[in-house]
């Protein structure tokens, strides 16, 4: 199962904008490039009704959502374990088994990506704690929570994400590997999921140029000037992931979704974007998983 995330329309100069208006160009803009399913990030105030009704307007249908939480804050967590539950039950209503989960993007991190900046193993600790927590509640709506290790959070390196898997049980807490975020974190992502391919539910398919994050952190690059102004993702197939060694350390049969995903177009519009990304998926996943 294939979709993409529609990020390169969500994001703006203006920041982050998920709003029906937005996602019905997003969405017409994907289906014109060939995909059929989009991650489902439901806009504030739209049902899962409406929201499954807007995808079938385009012949699209929902690929698992993404969740976020300050962990390292247990003041937050009673309302953070609601967020958590409503989110997981617009999920299920969807249709979904498995939803990604991450912890929240943190200004020290921000400030100095892919480097493990701030690390305190207390704080981990609690991390931990608490994402576990987290993880309880969403399986309790039926769903299967993937962890996601994204740069510019408290789960960023290899270690902490090997920390954070080997701590909280399998059924509570599934492995959803970005090849992007974790290549670009110093992380080998086809022997992480080797490591842990039994665990995997879903996967965010995306590359990097390595030499641009190399020059980011060399000229001490934030978030922001490094994945922006540097351009340091790209398309699949453009950069310098090993992403059919990825694909490969899958485990056999593997049935889940993979989710194509360029936060920052490398090439062209969004739109330009998703064709070459559909290019490579028709080159690189639909031959594979139509043998499957």
């Amino acid at each position: 199962m294939i979709g993409i995330n529609p990020l390169p329309w969500l994001l703006g100069p203006s920041g982050f904008t998920l709003d029906v208006p937005t996602l019905r160009t997003a969405f017409a803009e994907i289906a014109e490039a060939g995909f059929t399913a989009v991650q489902a990030d439901v806009p504030e105030g739209t049902s899962a009704t409406a929201y499954l009704a807007l995808l079938g307007d385009y012949g699209l249908a929902p690929a698992p959502g993404y969740f976020q939480g300050t962990y390292e804050n247990p003041e937050a967590m009673p309302g953070l374990l609601e967020h958590a539950r409503r989110h997981a039950g617009t999920q299920a209503a969807l249709g979904m088994t498995e939803v990604f989960i991450a912890s929240a993007l943190t200004p020290e991190r921000l400030a100095a990506p892919a480097t493990g900046a701030a690390y305190d193993p207390d704080r981990l600790a609690t991390v931990i704690e608490n994402l576990a927590r987290t993880c309880e509640v969403i399986t309790g709506e039926g769903l299967r929570p993937c962890l996601h290790p994204h740069v510019g959070t408290w789960i960023e390196t290899e270690e902490e994400t090997r920390a954070v898997l080997d701590a909280i049980a399998p059924e509570l807490l599934s492995f959803g590997p970005d090849t992007g975020h974790l290549h670009w974190a110093g992380a080998e992502p086809a022997e992480l999921i080797t490591r842990y391919r039994d665990r995997v539910g879903a996967a965010h398919l995306k590359d990097v140029h390595t030499a641009v994050a190399r020059q980011a952190r060399e000229a001490g690059a934030d978030y922001r000037e490094a994945t922006v102004a540097r351009h340091l993702w790209t398309e699949p197939g453009q950069g310098d992931v090993d992403l059919e060694g990825a694909l490969a350390a899958l485990p056999a049969g593997f049935g889940g979704w993979l989710v194509v995903e360029v936060d920052v177009p490398d090439h062209g519009t969004p739109k330009d974007s998703a064709l070459l990304s559909r290019q490579w998926v028709t080159e690189h996943l639909t031959t594979a998983e139509e043998r499957r």
